[in-house]
């Protein structure tokens, strides 16, 4: 063979090495977790044959449950259950339904976060359970910690992030989903040495804990990234984008969140792509949306850009077709290039929580509006909207989507509509 044929075979090899890499270099769970925001915790369903138009009047309600209580937490779906938190007379409790919206059992879990001053306009659950296997688990507003078996509500082990770990509540309450992969439980109490923690997730016994930057949690639900050398946490506190490595607890690195004004502004989940970190972060003084790279061993990060128009608290980011997608304030969805994060289109829709699936965005706006936009070929087209009519107080929570199924949850109603 000649050399300019093994010179372009050793190439092929080399790009063929490189794909591989980046295929496995991503976050990775463990298969069949139910978790906040899908599968991969990106707000990105695995779905199919979804309507491309709804009814004015919406897509058939299927079922709604009342009597969950108070709370913004968004439900899990499992093979055969629904699982989701509320408040009822300032206790928390987790709920399992069937898929018909026939309550199962519902297991108390200690005192819920009901607030003070401005922070008691919101009462009740935050954090969306997480499902693996035959386990069941959730942390309540004021910390609480618990495990459960799916089948019965029975408690296996339960833990007091504040009194247990010295931890720290915050102004809104904790507020973080938890992560869990292989036999780990990740939580952030935020003490000044539990600051962030690993536990055991059979039985809840400490694995590591560590200072990180002993700073408070800022609402935000970590994720994991796959790296060759390492796996690395990804999490947000009060001050700081961290990494951590998810091994040990040693703290990799932190990105300084410039301007950081009042608790409760920064809580969306970062999402890892490709070698990137994007994260939007919502005060009004701070970056905006923002892109990372993160070093090849996961042990630094450098600003490759910043939009500081581009901002949200909690609504999510959805990384997609080589663009940034998010809803913003003055309600519209926006679509970012991904190579300098300038805008290059937006469409109006109700600012609120965003997900993605079979090529539609599903967008729960504040005011209770839920819009569906297609996207094909770079281009959004509405596809129709209608309003929430049960429940009270805000509208705060995550869609999730499972089987054709679109799950909604507004106060003390969840509402389950077929959208295929």
């Amino acid at each position: 063979m000649s050399n300019l044929g093994l010179s372009f075979l050793k190439k092929i090899s080399v790009y063929a090495i490189l794909a591989l890499v980046l295929i496995a270099c991503t976050h990775v769970y463990p298969p069949g977790i139910s978790q906040f925001r899908g599968p991969n915790r990106d707000g990105q369903y695995i779905e199919s044959n979804l309507s491309d138009q709804w009814p004015d009047a919406g897509p058939e309600l299927q079922w709604s449950a009342e009597g969950i209580g108070r709370g913004y937490a968004a439900p899990v779906i499992t093979k055969d259950k629904v699982f989701i938190n509320g408040e009822i007379d300032s206790i928390s409790h987790l709920f399992a339904f069937d898929l018909e919206g026939t309550l199962l059992w519902k297991t108390p879990m200690g005192r819920e976060f009901l607030g003070s001053g401005f922070s008691a306009t919101y009462p009740g659950s935050r954090s969306t359970p997480t499902v693996l296997d035959d386990l069941v688990y959730t942390v309540s507003g004021k910390g609480r910690i618990i495990c459960c078996d799916v089948s019965s509500g029975d408690v296996q082990w339960e833990l007091d992030m504040v009194k247990d770990l010295g931890g720290y509540q915050p102004y809104f309450g904790i507020s973080e989903s938890l992560a869990i992969d292989e036999d780990n439980l990740y939580c952030y109490p935020s003490g000044q040495v539990n600051n962030i923690v690993a536990l055991n997730r059979y039985t809840g016994e400490e694995v590591w804990a560590s200072v990180a930057m002993k700073d408070t949690s800022s609402f935000c639900s970590p994720i994991f990234i796959d790296l060759p050398d390492r796996k690395v946490l990804v999490t947000m506190s009060h001050y700081y984008l961290l990494g951590l490595d998810q091994a040990t607890g040693e703290l990799l690195w932190s990105y300084n969140i410039d301007g950081y004004e009042a608790e409760g502004d920064h809580c969306n989940t970062p999402i890892y792509n490709e070698g990137f970190i994007y994260q939007v972060f919502g005060d009004r003084y701070s970056q905006g949306a923002v892109k990372l790279k993160l070093a090849a061993d996961g042990s630094s990060v450098n600003e490759v850009w910043r939009n500081d128009k581009v901002k949200n608290n909690f609504d999510g980011l959805i990384i997609h077709d080589d663009l940034m997608f998010t809803t913003v304030r003055g309600n519209y969805l926006k679509s970012l290039e991904l190579e300098q994060g300038k805008v290059v289109d937006s469409v109006k829709v109700a600012s609120g929580a965003l997900i993605f699936s079979d090529n539609k965005f599903i967008c729960y706006g504040h005011n209770g509006e839920l819009n569906l936009i297609n996207y094909a070929e770079g281009e959004f087209e509405i596809g129709g909207s209608f309003r929430i009519d049960q429940g009270k107080g805000q509208h705060f929570s995550q869609p999730v989507l499972s089987d054709g199924v679109m799950y909604i949850r507004h106060g003390d109603v969840l509402m389950a509509y077929k959208i295929d």
